[in-house]
Parts: C-alpha cells; sequence; structure tokens
C-alpha cells in the first residue's frame, strides 16, 4: 500500500493550485513550502533552481538555514555533491538512504550537523519534457522525519512544484503575447538556444544564427526590449522580411539571457528594402555621408532615402523618424543589412 501522510489530499490539492497562480516563482515557492509544512514539519527548506551553464544553484526560496550554509549552496561544489549523491534524481532520497554514510560527507559534518540537522530529504525538480529545473530540498532536527509517508508525497508533488518554478513558463507566456509571433526561443549567456515549451523555432533561432548576434546587441536598455527586421526571402508575400521581438530575461537562474521571437514584419509603412536598412544605420549613429561610403554610392542617394522615409513615417525630421523606427522596429540593423537597392 502506497503510504502517505494525513491530510495528503488537501495539501497536494493546495500545492497545485498554488502551483498555477498568475504569480512570480518565488512567491509560489514561498507559497508550496507554507503548504507542504503542514505535513512536513521542516526546521529548513529550500527550492533552487538550476544553472546549467555555471553548473550551481540559485536559492529561490529558503529559510532556516545559516548564512554559511546558504552560501555553500550556491557553489559548483554543491552542485558536484547533489549529484554525486544521487539529490538531482526524481526519487526523494533522506540522509539515510545516501549511498555513503553521513560521516563521510564533508557538508554533513560541517555545515548541516553543527546547525543542529539530524535529518535531511532531496529530490530533483523535473518538468514534463524532461528538463531538470532545480532542487527541493528539507532538513529536520529530528532523525525520524522525514517519514516514509511523506517522502512518497514529495515524489508525487515534485512534478508539480518543478512545473510552479519552471524559469521558462514566464518567457514562453510573454513570447505568445507578441504580436504576430510565429516562433520563439530562450537564448542563454553562453549563446546556446533553448526551445520554449509549446512553442515551436525557427532556422533563424538557431545558434550559429546572426540574428541571435544582433539580438544581444541591441540588448542593454531601459527596458531590456528591442523590435527590428530581418530580411528573409522565404516569408510569403510580406516584402521579404519576418519582424525580430527581443527582451532580457532579467530573473533566475541568471544563464537565461533574453527571448527571442520571429513573427510577421507587419505595416512597414511602405518602407522599401534599402529605406530600411538606410533606417538601421540612421539608428545606429551613422550619417548620411557615413552610410554614402559604406554602400558606395553618392551621398546625394542616401540623402534623398532619408526625406522619403521621413515623410513615409510622418515625421519632422531625422531624429523623430528614427524614434519611431526603433519604437517600432521599422529598421534592418547594419549587420543583417543585404546591402542592395529596391
Amino acid at each position: 500500500m502506497f503510504d502517505l501522510p494525513p491530510r495528503a489530499a488537501e495539501v497536494a490539492a493546495e500545492v497545485t493550485m498554488l502551483a498555477n497562480l498568475p504569480a512570480g516563482p518565488g512567491e509560489r515557492a514561498e507559497a508550496i513550502l507554507d503548504a507542504l509544512r503542514q505535513v512536513i514539519p521542516f526546521q529548513a527548506a529550500r527550492i533552487a533552481l538550476l544553472d546549467p551553464e555555471l553548473r550551481q544553484h540559485d536559492l529561490l526560496s529558503c529559510r532556516g538555514y545559516n548564512d554559511r550554509i546558504r552560501a555553500y549552496m550556491t557553489t559548483q561544489e554543491h552542485h558536484a555533491e547533489i549529484e554525486s549523491l544521487g539529490l538531482h534524481r526524481t526519487a526523494p532520497l533522506r540522509v539515510q538512504d545516501l549511498p555513503v554514510p553521513a560521516e563521510e560527507i564533508r557538508s554533513w559534518m560541517e555545515l548541516f550537523q553543527p546547525a543542529g540537522f539530524r535529518e535531511g530529504i532531496g529530490i530533483g525538480l523535473v518538468v514534463a519534457d524532461g528538463r531538470r529545473v532545480g532542487l527541493l530540498g528539507f532538513n529536520t532536527d529530528n532523525p525520524a522525519y522525514a517519514s516514509p509517508a511523506a517522502c512518497n508525497l514529495v515524489q508525487l508533488l515534485a512534478p508539480t512544484i518543478a512545473h510552479a518554478v519552471d524559469p521558462l513558463r514566464s518567457p514562453a507566456l510573454l513570447a505568445r503575447i507578441v504580436r504576430g509571433m510565429t516562433a520563439a526561443t530562450v537564448l542563454t549567456t553562453s549563446g546556446r538556444t533553448l526551445p520554449l515549451p509549446g512553442l515551436p523555432t525557427h532556422p533563424l533561432l538557431e545558434a550559429t544564427s546572426a540574428v541571435l548576434l544582433a539580438a544581444t546587441t541591441h540588448l542593454g536598455g531601459t527596458p531590456d526590449y528591442a523590435v527590428f527586421l530581418v530580411p528573409y526571402d522565404r516569408w510569403p508575400a510580406e516584402a521579404g522580411h519576418v519582424r525580430i521581438t527581443v527582451f532580457g530575461c532579467n530573473g533566475r537562474p541568471r544563464h537565461l539571457r533574453a527571448v527571442v521571437a520571429v513573427g510577421a514584419p507587419g505595416d512597414l509603412c511602405g518602407l522599401t528594402g534599402t529605406e530600411l536598412e538606410i533606417m538601421g544605420a540612421l539608428v545606429e549613429g551613422w550619417t548620411a555621408a557615413s552610410i554614402a561610403a559604406s554602400r558606395n554610392i553618392p551621398v546625394e542617394i542616401v540623402e534623398g532615402d532619408l526625406e522619403r522615409v521621413r515623410i513615409k513615417l510622418a515625421a519632422p525630421d531625422r531624429i523623430t523618424a528614427s524614434l519611431r523606427a526603433v519604437r517600432e522596429g521599422l529598421y534592418v540593423p547594419t549587420e543583417m543589412a543585404v546591402i542592395t537597392r529596391a
């Protein structure tokens, strides 16, 4: 018989409700620990997010641990220990269940036991698509806890808790509200890409794509957001461009740099491909003379292009036209320009 603690069904229902709240991962994590405390009388607990690139954890919700333990929990040494002991797996392990005696675990003897802890439980947090997103852990001052029944409940709830704190949930939601979005990905700080749950990807969003390099160079402002156009000859009947929308993640874990979405170009205000590329150079601070030199054309031609752009954007001057181009993404970055005239 699968033993569960009293009130397990009630707590499971509460955790499921909390996991789907329209709140941030940290708020959901805090509320989930409060709910679990009803059936697991812990003295300390944490929900930590995995940073697979730095190979360490970021404490999303942490209570009851002293500063030394908290600092240790975010180190690469602790990450290595978690993996060597099997605490990253989807079956819960107590200290008494570990593959080596507690006396041989340096962190237990030097940090946890001196802090008064006598038992603990840890389990990896893995979402439905198989991604490891973090770790759930408890410690108690009573060697009788956590009970086998509590371990069973933790194992049942771990996928729900993983969903609650999945760092890709918010980026996926934001990507879905990008107007005309057809595909999206997450760019990491190392330049890798991660698929967003439930969303398609695109050839322009592959890790080796020049679009991603352009996306990162256009981030860093306030807000950490950019929108621009990229020539793409496979887009049907839309002037041969796609719209790239980029926004910084600015959250946890730290290896997530930005969401990059591909979508329909939208209204280009009658701007030609050449005019969009010239606007890209203007947005980046180029003068008419430098634009002309880069294209090996007379400066008068560039001046004429800029005047037509100003009229099409209903702007009183070039500065206003440039500001509108940035705001509405009506330009092609210079690194993405095809250097051809319409």
